[in-house]
């Protein structure tokens, strides 16, 4: 049978397991909030604890709070942040929408472990969130964790996705294909500017990114329940940005408004607005892969993707693009996540946004998903391709859009005259401009070299 102990709250008595951290409120809350078995990532309850520390440390500075019970508290958060006592974050994140249930199980966990490492008795409330409210906390927490896994891990990968376009562009850099446009033939070009393409639309994105850092390093700390600063000494937040930016490296600072702060949650929407964007650029690139690696036979057949497991459960031999398969739903989570976001956004009534958990997991499940999905598609898609040469110069050659370097010497009517011919007949295009103008096979053969029409400035 599973121990209990008997804890205390505003609201009264209640059974709280033997060994959790937790105390009261959190308990409640895990009775309450049943809806899903997701919980708040481990990023923001790293971020969170962040957060708490060094409002123990303005707290100290500012005089209300001991230098020892804030050190008790710095310490018990540093453990958190670096991802001990998991277990003991055990809230659904459909919950109270200002995240109260989620900030008070970590300070509850906070008294405990002050208890246990330093032996003093802090409250959760009077002690650990003295100077704070949920309101503001919570979306601190959400800029933060944001900032802090946009540096760490989403932009690496996307660089390292275009890097590995770019390596690979080098690879390529000799072959030449038919263009295409509404997926029908069209002039020839580079592989290489193809997959160069591919590296320019993820610098882009990683540019949108980053021009986000700047508004996610605004930090509402401070502004308490609505924003008005009350039971937050004077000078609190300025301080507070400064403890953690020395704790982060980054140069944090107090909102314009700690009123538009708490109300809204409009950084976040722009930023899961960037990073739909973002999934689009990978969309894109997997869609290419794939019908670039359709056939063998009957599909494009240009590039053969690594051959990564067994396709079929039923057909023997065959190999499936599972790469950018996984990468496309991936981007359909990103894409369902904006919109919830985007709902949720919407909910800033009066003072307070009262969806922020949601707003936290999506916003965080987004950019994990993006950096997963850029690093498969670097690693086991792009960078293992090899080309089927033979087929493309096949294609190319036969390619009646060829026709369209001519349109200068010979006018866009009769151009179009020689494709459709060439077409019909299933000739080279250079065959029948033979029969067709007064020019001589040599000059054609300098006019529709696929080569110098793939060039360009």
């Amino acid at each position: 049978m599973k121990a209990y102990r008997t804890e205390k709250d505003s609201m009264g008595e209640i059974q709280v397991p033997e060994d959790a951290l937790y105390g009261a409120q959190t308990q409640r809350a895990v009775e309450n909030f049943t809806l899903s078995p997701l919980k708040m990532p481990v990023a923001f309850i790293s971020a969170l604890a962040q957060i708490k520390a060094a409002a123990a440390q303005t707290n100290a500075e500012l005089g209300v709070l001991s230098k020892d019970e804030a050190q008790a508290i710095i310490k018990a958060c540093d453990k958190i942040q670096k991802g001990h006592y998991r277990k003991h974050f055990p809230v659904d994140v459909f919950q109270t929408g200002s995240g109260t249930s989620t900030n008070m199980n970590m300070n509850e966990v906070l008294a405990s472990l002050v208890q246990q490492d330093a032996g003093l008795t802090l409250h959760p409330n009077d002690h650990i969130n003295l100077s704070q409210s949920s309101n503001d906390v919570i979306p601190s927490a959400i800029h933060l964790s944001a900032l802090i896994q946009l540096d760490k891990t989403l932009l690496p990968a996307l660089e390292h996705l275009r890097t590995r376009c770019s390596r690979k562009a080098v690879e390529v850099s000799e072959i030449i294909k038919t263009g295409r446009t509404h997926l029908m033939d069209a002039v020839p070009m580079r592989m290489e500017d193809e997959v160069r393409a591919w590296g320019s639309q993820i610098r882009q994105a990683e540019q949108r990114l980053e021009s986000l850092r700047a508004d996610l390093m605004k930090l509402p700390q401070g502004g308490t329940a609505i924003g008005s600063g009350l039971n937050a000494p004077r000078g609190f937040s300025r301080r507070f940005c400064t403890h953690l930016s020395n704790r982060t490296t980054y140069r944090l600072t107090p909102p314009d408004s700690h009123f538009a702060a708490q109300a809204c949650q409009d950084t976040a929407l722009a930023l899961s607005g960037q990073l739909k964007a973002c999934a689009t650029a990978l969309l894109k690139i997997a869609e290419d892969l794939r019908w670039m690696n359709s056939g063998p036979f009957s599909g494009l057949g240009e590039i053969v993707l690594p051959a990564l497991q067994p396709g079929s459960s039923i057909m023997p031999g065959k190999v499936n693009p599972v790469i950018p398969e996984a990468v496309i739903m991936a981007v359909a989570q990103i894409n369902g996540n904006d919109a919830s976001i985007t709902f949720c956004a919407q909910r800033g009534n009066f003072q307070l946004n009262t969806m922020l958990p949601l707003i936290a997991y999506n916003l965080l499940q987004s950019q994990e998903l993006l950096a997963n999905a850029a690093m498969a598609l670097a690693d086991k898609a792009i960078a293992g391709f090899s080309v089927n040469e033979r087929h493309i110069e096949e294609a190319l050659v036969r390619n009646p859009i060829l026709v369209t370097a001519l349109n200068p010497v010979i006018g866009y009517e009769l151009a179009a005259e020689i494709a459709k011919a060439a077409y019909a007949s299933n000739r080279k295009v250079i065959d029948v401009a033979v029969e067709m103008t007064d020019i001589s096979r040599a000059e054609l053969e300098k006019l529709l070299d696929p080569a110098v029409l793939a060039e360009h400035d």
